[in-house]
């Protein structure tokens, strides 16, 4: 155990994040994203919902400020009646860690499985809203 580290984040997801690079992306899966056949590397964190997660990862992860949306969202799929509410709680938890954090990208469903898979890593959560999954873009620590 250690100091001020978040509980939810396992040593797995922080020797990860630890490992990442700049431009490196890190998904977060909802419980219905199939991570088995879409990434090289995966982290799992059954039973926990994402917004959760999301600001323990904001603690220490840094978005990319080189790119016009370092936060992706898969879009709904046109047609689709769901409505997101929890994107709004994850632009109140990014806004939370970085005040100045650009809007987040849509992304078409089958786009966003695409750029998952060229992902550092997926982390499988228990997260039941429907469109939950994002995607993190890795910054530099600028102190």
């Amino acid at each position: 155990m250690l100091k001020g580290i978040p509980a939810v984040l396992s040593p797995e997801l922080l020797k990860t994040m630890m490992a990442m690079g700049h431009g490196d992306e890190l998904v977060l899966a909802d419980g219905n994203y199939f991570a088995g056949g879409h990434a090289e590397r995966v982290i799992r964190a059954d039973g926990l919902g994402i917004p959760e997660l999301l600001d323990a990862i904001l603690r220490f992860f840094p978005l990319d400020r080189y790119v016009d949306h370092p936060v992706i969202l898969m879009q709904v799929t046109p047609g689709d009646p769901v409505e997101t509410p929890i994107w709004d709680e994850y632009r109140a938890i990014v806004r939370k860690h970085d005040p100045e954090a650009p809007d987040f990208e849509n992304t078409e469903r089958f786009a966003f499985y695409e750029r998952a898979r060229a992902a550092h890593a997926t982390v499988t959560t228990g997260e039941k809203a429907l469109y939950a999954n994002i995607i993190l873009k890795k910054g530099v620590v600028v102190e």
